[in-house]
């Protein structure tokens, strides 16, 4: 086996090899994709039992009216398609659930949609972000300091990320929706 295959190998385990709690990797994947689709499951329910009552609950309160009314906007526009959609949306990821409940999405095509989103996205992550955390402890093995630069600028970058994307929304919020007249 080449240099190059030896490291491709060390960063992300064999299926078979033991993870958490001495499981298969395979096995925590599919326990963590179970988990998910349940989560997904319990957000609906919570959301079709709150109905209108959502919007006063914590939840509610916590997410917030702007971002629940443009939440069923998208439910109402897309439908379970929404729901499959909001895998690779970070923000509607654990609010668009709890909306499509309240607006009483067709649960059977909601279990379709969250299931091929929890049979999609989750393996992905899970892979991804397996590998980058095994990539980064063989570099950080190898050479501490160079860990430790690659860990400061990923978090500097997402600090950056954070803070523009905040300065941006601010500015948007100052500005006036109709011009002021002089």
């Amino acid at each position: 086996m080449g240099p190059f295959m030896w490291h491709a190998t060390m960063a992300v385990p064999a299926p078979t090899d033991s993870s958490w709690f001495n499981l298969p990797y395979w096995l925590v994947g599919v326990i963590l994709i179970v988990a998910l689709f349940g989560a997904f499951q319990v957000y609906y329910w919570v959301g079709r039992k709150l109905g209108e009552r959502l919007y006063e609950s914590r939840v509610g309160v916590k997410i917030g009216r702007d971002r629940i009314t443009r939440i069923e906007s998208v439910v109402e526009r897309w439908g379970a398609l929404a729901v499959y959609g909001c895998f690779w949306v970070p923000m509607l990821r654990h609010t668009l659930p709890w909306v499509a409940g309240a607006l009483r999405v067709s649960y059977p095509w909601y279990v379709v949609a969250s299931a091929l989103g929890c049979l999609t996205w989750a393996p992905l992550w899970w892979f991804g972000l397996t590998a980058l955390v095994w990539g980064w402890l063989e570099l950080a093995a190898r050479s501490p300091i160079t860990a430790a630069v690659a860990a400061v600028l990923a978090v500097a970058a997402v600090a950056w990320f954070t803070v523009r994307r905040r300065r941006k929304r601010r500015a948007a919020a100052d500005q006036p929706l109709v011009p002021q007249d002089s």
